[in-house]
């Protein structure tokens, strides 16, 4: 059975910064093509956030995030990191982790979601203003 925990959420004040991981199982992990982060807010439609491909350690953000989140992956540690800077109040949500068994665009999953296989159980992020 594939899992992904989510951990290193909470709450921050505006302008803080929170570092979410991605873990799963060694025998799971390097079945993954590419791991993704997904955000959704009370009353909106969920939205990707970033995504990689941990093999190749080739990321992408979107472009609302751009400027402030990263994505990166520690193999050895079978972990996907999303490191979000310089918070807004809007950045509320919960963020869920995402994994793909193939070879998925790392823009149009963030899109579509199309091709994530797995999801994690999420994990509240809440920024104060």
């Amino acid at each position: 059975q594939v899992e992904l925990v989510e951990s290193g959420g909470g709450s921050v004040q505006a302008g803080g910064s929170l570092t979410l991981s991605c873990a799963a199982s060694p025998d799971t992990f390097g079945t993954f093509y590419a791991v993704a982060w997904f955000r959704q807010a009370p009353g909106k439609q969920r939205e990707g956030v970033a995504s990689i491909y941990p093999s190749l350690r080739t990321g992408h953000v979107a472009d609302f995030a751009d400027q402030r989140f990263s994505i990166s992956a520690e193999n050895s540690k079978n972990t996907v990191y999303l490191q979000m800077n310089n918070l807004h109040p809007d950045d509320t949500a919960t963020y869920y982790c995402a994994a793909a068994k193939y070879w998925v665009d790392l823009r149009k999953v963030l899109e579509t979601a199309s091709g994530i296989n797995y999801w994690g159980k999420g994990i509240r992020v809440t920024v104060s203003s």
